[in-house]
């Protein structure tokens, strides 16, 4: 996939041209003109570029270019440095990318990194609705924020479906041998999602402060939307994380059970076979002085005894439930 993916100069909320990031002279900021420029997995070299025209601190640039961030807002003088998770499914785990974003007087830089959707139907929106893409910068990052929360929706949904089911299987007693090692991949995916939005109710507080750079109190609405959407993800998250636990603790008490089951089973036969087994080591020990020993009818009521004191204990342990 190319390095940039988009690039474009916006007046008055409409889109009136394509640019060339290698021309210096259509890169300079101008008075009522934003350029919003979409980047994947840029090499060191555009960044440097994109540095030189807009004037973006050495660190933002770093971290834009390594990835690996934690969520965040940074602010370098008149530039804000936002950073935030993005995820999708591949196959039936959660992978975490990361799009990092610039935002400056007169321009916005997207650049993603990792397992993300393009952000074309984010730009194709905001250039439907030009009444509110005359905002400016603070209006395309606030749809870019959207978007990637949004998309956090289903990914939950689809963890929220996943737990449901192995919650079903283990309670119905059906869950496979490899229930832990769904449950692990489950949490994981989690604490993932977990330490993808913590973050993101602070930055939206953040940015709703009058001292900070570029967004204008009229947007303000906009990213308490998004501050919202993140709150209730957040919660969601954390419940089905005590969902988890739930299913971890009741797949331990019914293997315990299950256990105790068998343990019952195991010690009524142990004490039935007890008899048999006490009365022939009894008589197995070749003592010449022993009751009954030449008796005529030993034979026979050594069988009858253990016969009988076996299928008594059989009863009283059916009776108990034991077998």
């Amino acid at each position: 996939m190319a390095t940039v993916v988009n690039c474009a100069a916006y007046e008055n909320g409409r889109r009136v041209t394509d640019l060339d990031i290698n021309d210096p002279e259509q890169m300079k900021p101008k008075a009522g003109r934003v350029i919003w420029i979409g980047l994947h997995e840029p090499t060191q070299d555009v960044l440097i570029k994109l540095q030189g025209y807009f004037g973006l601190h050495d660190l933002a640039v770093e971290d834009a270019y390594r990835a690996h961030q934690r969520p965040k807002l940074e602010v370098y003088g008149e530039t804000l440095f936002i950073v935030m998770k993005t995820g999708q499914f591949v196959g039936e785990h959660v992978a975490m990318g990361e799009t990092c974003f610039f935002v400056g007087k007169g321009y916005v830089i997207s650049v993603r990194h990792g397992p993300s959707m393009g952000y074309a139907d984010v730009r194709a929106r905001c250039e439907n609705a030009p009444e509110k893409l005359k905002k400016g910068e603070d209006f395309i990052v606030y749809a870019l924020m959207d978007f990637i929360v949004d998309r956090y929706f289903p990914i939950i949904d689809h963890l929220e479906e996943l737990l449901e089911d192995l919650e079903e299987r283990v309670f119905a007693g059906k869950e496979e041998r490899d229930a832990l090692e769904e449950i692990a991949e489950l949490r994981r995916d989690l604490l993932e999602m977990r330490h993808a939005v913590a973050p993101l109710p602070e930055i939206c507080q953040r940015l709703m402060r009058y001292d900070v750079p570029i967004i204008d109190a009229n947007t303000h609405p906009y990213f308490r939307d998004v501050y919202d959407h993140s709150h209730i993800m957040l919660e969601r998250i954390d419940s089905l994380r005590e969902m988890v636990k739930t299913v971890v603790e009741s797949k331990m008490l019914l293997n315990a059970m299950r256990q105790n089951e068998v343990m019952k089973k195991l010690a009524a036969w142990a004490a039935m076979l007890a008899v048999p087994t006490a009365i022939a080591g009894i008589y197995g020990m070749n003592f010449d002085n022993m009751p009954e020993l030449h008796w005529q009818y030993g034979y026979f009521t050594t069988l009858v005894v253990i016969v009988s004191v076996c299928g008594w204990l059989f009863w009283r342990f059916k009776k108990a439930g034991w077998l």
